[in-house]
């Protein structure tokens, strides 16, 4: 059996989840991979066998989407030559995380395809949503990807199609402590906006950055640039996580046992569905950098038990492969 497992790049929620899903599949059929996206922080531990640029979502340094980067800066026309020209007749079935040209490309040529994505548990009504919908939020989660079998990931099994998430081995294998200090991963936010609010918060403050190259220190405020072995060691011993609300990091957040604050990003409504099931699930949550909520949050020792089971083997065999 030959299987292609695309991805999307945009985020690193998807490829943390492709670095555990990946080494799975190849131990029962063969596997070539393909990327499209370019705004995750994340770097592949295995072999792309076809990346392109595809169609990424663009923020601005203030917490939001930004829809004239999201329009300007993808390339439109090349991602439709791109899906005319995929050849894909040669896979039994195509694996899709939330990757539209192959998405979109099954669809055409009327291929096998399952989607095995976060976003796919958007489409089942159960899953919580916000009560005032976007509709173009609704489109994109629709239209995106087209699909017709999907098995979601999310915090809660809201649906018998719906998952518990895929916690990575590395993320598996630390031994969590809780050291007084607090992680920061905020990438939709400039340095500047994040130190001037939580420089006033007086707690050790570890702000993993997209857009610093050097580590610095203002204050009680330490940035680093983005290094996984670094970030992993302060996640391990931090007191909490201060993060956008998607999906990977909140996840990995309450499987380690730590204090969780999201603050959706702005005009993203997936994030917006996110942040709303983890406020029915107690997790407190700010549309922006607020101040007051995020010192109320560091005094409180509000955390959430959950039970994410190391099931993501028997899920891959019985109800994707099959076998």
């Amino acid at each position: 059996m030959k299987i292609l497992y695309a991805f999307q790049g945009t985020g690193n929620g998807h490829i943390a989840r492709a670095q555990e899903i990946i080494p799975i599949l190849k131990k029962y059929v063969s596997v070539d991979t393909l990327i499209s996206g370019h705004q995750s922080q994340l770097k592949a531990d295995f072999d792309i066998n076809f990346q392109f640029k595809g169609i990424s979502l663009l923020y601005n340094k203030t917490g939001g989407l930004s829809y004239r980067k999201t329009f300007t800066e993808n390339k439109f026309i090349q991602a439709v030559r791109d899906i005319k020209a995929l050849k894909l007749s040669d896979y039994d079935l195509i694996i899709n995380d939330f990757e539209p040209l192959t998405g979109w490309a099954c669809k055409l040529k009327q291929l096998p395809m399952i989607e095995l994505s976060h976003q796919a548990s958007m489409s089942f009504k159960e899953t919580p949503k916000p009560e005032k919908k976007d509709f173009f939020g609704e489109l994109i989660l629709k239209y995106y990807v087209p699909s017709e079998r999907k098995i979601g990931f999310h915090f809660e099994n809201y649906h018998p199609q719906i998952k518990k998430p895929v916690i990575r081995r590395k993320i598996r294998n630390l031994n969590p402590d809780k050291k007084g200090f607090y992680l920061v991963y905020l990438p939709s936010f400039s340095d500047d906006n994040i130190i001037k609010v939580l420089k006033q918060i007086p707690v050790e403050w570890k702000v993993f950055s997209k857009y610093s190259k050097l580590q610095f220190r203002e204050g009680n405020v330490e940035v680093f640039p983005i290094d996984e072995t670094q970030y992993l060691k302060y996640f391990e011993n931090c007191e909490g996580i201060l993060c956008n609300a998607g999906f990977e990091t909140p996840a990995e957040a309450l499987f380690m046992d730590k204090k969780l604050f999201v603050i959706p990003i702005h005009n993203q409504y997936e994030q917006e569905c996110n942040a709303c099931a983890l406020d029915k699930m107690g997790i407190p949550n700010s549309k922006i950098l607020a101040l007051e909520e995020i010192q109320n949050w560091v005094a409180s020792d509000h955390h959430l038990q959950v039970n994410y089971p190391d099931d993501i083997e028997k899920i891959l065999v019985e109800e994707v492969l099959k076998i």
